[in-house]
């Protein structure tokens, strides 16, 4: 199959590169790019932009799958047009910022047959694997307690300018929670059911206040389970090191607790009756969301399809709109 890259406007994207160059039977054909620094950070990378016109691009019948990373609230209207032009599509995250969007790319995909990934990447931890085999099995009972944080940092003047230019980030909670709400989905096939409470205000980028940098909610997961969750631009500007508190998840099921984050490649879990805590590990996983995208193209049985995209997706959505 043949792929084509729209948009280098997060480096997220050279990720997505990276696994279509290692990817078998994929080829790049094709890329789309008008925003100059981007498209000049994209040719030092080795990358030739081949297109400024994105609907031009699009009448290429030669391109299978178009991969989305242009600023976040452009996402959703080139979703929409690679579909209506018969092309399957993988984004990074978030895949749109309204849910409006999200109804057409959902009816689309189905009307046309077409497949939606996205990178969301939390699941492939050795971490998030380990978690997901004790919960699913049963061994914490069921899971009536979750929390999880998503702490980021601001990078100020480092993270690309659009993300405080007004309109084009399209949420925080969007932004950062689609990671967290899809990964409780993995792990125990929970989805959101009813939010609470959501708030999103500015508290650190005070030379943009319009830019909402903090984000916390609470919701009813499915079968009644709470999730309480903090995703805010918060976390200390760090060089060398990954903190712990980058992103975090605390599962209480009638067992016992369940916690892990991501810099460390392993789980601890305590049981009721227990006289210590114990270590659970899992390797690393050999798939990647462009694996497991390709996968449901084929119509291979993949966790990461676009059923669960979508999912995690509104899901989500309707948190970032219950915070407006």
């Amino acid at each position: 199959m043949n792929i084509a890259f729209a948009g280098f406007r997060h480096d997220h994207v050279y990720t997505l590169v990276k696994w279509a160059k290692e990817a078998e039977n994929l080829k790049i054909i094709a890329s789309y790019e008008t925003h100059e620094d981007s498209i000049l950070k994209a040719e030092d990378k080795g990358i030739k932009i081949t297109h400024r016109d994105y609907d031009e691009l699009l009448k290429n019948e030669s391109i299978d799958i178009v991969a989305v990373a242009d600023y976040y609230s452009a996402r959703g209207d080139m979703v929409i047009k690679a579909l209506k032009a018969g092309k399957h599509v993988i984004a990074d995250k978030p895949l749109c910022t309204s849910l409006e969007e999200l109804n057409t790319i959902e009816k689309l995909s189905e009307e046309k047959g077409l497949k939606i990934g996205l990178m969301l990447d939390l699941r492939y931890m050795a971490a998030s694997l380990a978690a997901h085999d004790f919960i699913r099995s049963g061994g914490l009972g069921i899971v009536h307690n979750i929390s999880f944080g998503g702490q980021h940092s601001l990078n100020y003047g480092v993270r690309p300018g659009w993300y405080f230019e007004e309109g084009k980030q399209g949420g925080t909670i969007n932004d950062l929670a689609i990671h967290g709400i899809d990964l409780v989905r993995y792990i125990t096939g929970l989805g959101v059911s009813r939010v609470f409470a959501a708030r999103c205000w500015n508290a650190y980028a005070k030379d943009v206040p319009h830019f909402k940098d903090s984000a916390q909610f609470m919701a009813e997961l499915d079968g009644g389970a709470g999730l309480i969750a903090d995703v805010s631009y918060s976390m200390p500007n760090v060089k060398s090191f990954s903190p712990k508190q980058t992103w975090r998840f605390t599962f209480w099921g009638e067992k016992g607790i369940l916690e892990f984050n991501y810099a460390d490649n392993f789980v601890e879990l305590t049981l009721n009756g227990e006289d210590e805590v114990k270590i659970l590990r899992s390797k690393n996983s050999d798939s990647n969301p462009l694996l497991d995208f390709l996968a449901d193209i084929q119509c291979k049985g993949t966790d990461l399809d676009t059923r669960n995209v979508l999912k995690s997706t509104r899901d989500t959505l309707k948190i970032q709109r219950a915070a407006l």
